[in-house]
């Protein structure tokens, strides 16, 4: 059985660093896939990840729309009125006049901008910044959950391609060893038993054979779901597995993981946000400083009424709320609780990401010392293997304790596999609670 040890994953004290061989970009032989080239691939284009990019382009407009309050609110009006009766008076010697017309014509152009309003504007700026960092980081820890579980699918195919191989070589000695008792039945050393026997063998590798490809079918229409590709395309990936390495102290794992996890990450700029909107609110009934003009042209103007004319108005303006029915006062009691949630939230992730590194570290250091014995018992068994073959040549043993040796072989390569399998993902499972990235 071959093993490609590939990825390394450096967990030593801070900083840490990514699994070796992150920045390849694309797999570097024929059609056979790497982990990294993978999860580049899926967060590039996977629709989750776009609904989150989504949210920071709608992030993006809320900013712009808080920021439009700094510029000037510019209209245009126009119209046209016939009004009758009119009003007229008639002077003794110069005739009757009109006080106005009876078709009325007017087109202004208005101008309103705020000058001052005492901090609202820059409270409702920085409010939707905040809302925009949070969808940032609701992006990564999205990618790292995705990452987290393209890594599981590709660790199962790596173990399902070996297996069968295992299978392969399994199926390859017991034929063998069914045409060499075949012989010595025919000459009389062996009976019908023990070929009988090597042949139940052979069909239940057989079997599990079987059921390790369906399994593998499946694995790879899984893949090939995240990856966009037909559900049945054959795909084959890189045994990258990772290699023994120390492992830093829970104490510093701990820190570590409660300044770099997503989840703390996030509720910390909930409570960031949570600050933001209660400036915000008390900012509400702050006064506003304004300056209006307008200016057009209309007609109505004496003497002559029927000829429009230039106009213009120009003004400033102060707006002072005196009483907003107590809005202002419970929207403060509102965020004041949410502030107090908000910290409850924080305690409870401090607590999850405490277990959850101790969970990982003490998983890791157990699969690690499952790799160890692993191989002692590979070693082991492939000496007793050798053993029974010069013993069975001899016809110290039967076919069947035979049989049970070269099976101990097989299995005891299959649990090495899943040990290390097992060890690369604790070690991915650790990367992902301390918070480093993945992709």
């Amino acid at each position: 059985m071959k093993f490609l040890i590939g990825i390394t994953i450096l967990l030593f004290f801070s900083p840490f660093s990514e699994v070796n061989g992150q920045n390849n970009d694309s797999p570097r032989a024929g059609d056979s896939l790497s982990l990294p080239a993978i999860i580049n691939k899926v967060i590039n284009d996977y629709p989750s990840i776009n609904k989150a990019k989504a949210e920071i382009d709608a992030a993006n407009a809320r900013i712009g729309l808080a920021k439009s309050a700094y510029y000037p609110d510019i209209t245009i009006n126009s119209g046209y009125s016939y009004i009758g009766p009119t009003s007229s008076i008639t002077v003794p010697g110069m005739g009757t006049f009109s006080l106005y017309p009876s078709n009325n014509y007017n087109a202004v152009v208005n101008l309103n901008q705020i000058i001052y309003d005492f901090g609202k504007t820059a409270k409702s700026v920085s409010f939707e910044q905040q809302n925009k960092e949070l969808a940032q980081l609701s992006e990564e820890q999205i990618k790292q959950r995705l990452s987290l579980l393209l890594a599981g699918t590709y660790y199962s195919l790596v173990f399902l391609q070996e297996a069968i191989l295992i299978k392969d070589e399994e199926l390859a000695t017991l034929n063998e060893h069914l045409h060499f008792v075949e012989k010595k039945a025919s000459t009389g050393s062996a009976t019908q038993y023990d070929i009988l026997t090597t042949k139940v063998r052979i069909s239940t590798i057989e079997n599990q054979k079987t059921d390790l490809f369906t399994s593998l079918q499946i694995q790879q229409s899984q893949l090939n779901m995240y990856l966009d590709q037909p559900e049945r395309k054959p795909l084959l990936v890189k045994n990258e597995l990772s290699v023994s390495q120390p492992i830093a102290t829970v104490d510093s794992l701990i820190d570590y993981a409660l300044a770099h996890r997503y989840e703390m990450k996030i509720v910390r700029q909930k409570s960031s946000i949570a600050e933001a909107r209660f400036k915000m609110v008390n900012t509400q009934n702050n006064p506003v400083f304004s300056f209006t003009a307008s200016g057009g042209f209309k007609n109505g103007y004496l003497p002559d009424l029927g000829v429009p004319k230039a106009n213009y108005v120009v003004g400033v303006g102060l707006k002072i709320p005196v009483f907003d029915a107590t809005r202002a006062k419970y929207s403060s009691l509102q965020v004041r609780a949410d502030m107090q949630g908000i910290d409850q939230d924080a305690e409870l992730t401090r607590r999850t990401i405490i277990n959850d590194v101790i969970e990982c570290h003490a998983n890791s250091e157990a699969s690690l010392k499952k790799v160890t014995q692993s191989e002692l018992q590979l070693k082991q068994a492939t000496k007793a293997y050798e053993l029974a073959q010069t013993s069975f040549s001899s016809g110290v043993i039967t076919n069947l304790d035979l049989l049970d040796c070269s099976t101990s072989v097989a299995e005891s390569q299959l649990a090495l596999l899943k040990t290390k399998i097992d060890y690369t993902l604790n070690l991915l499972k650790l990367k992902t609670v301390l918070g480093e990235r993945l992709f």
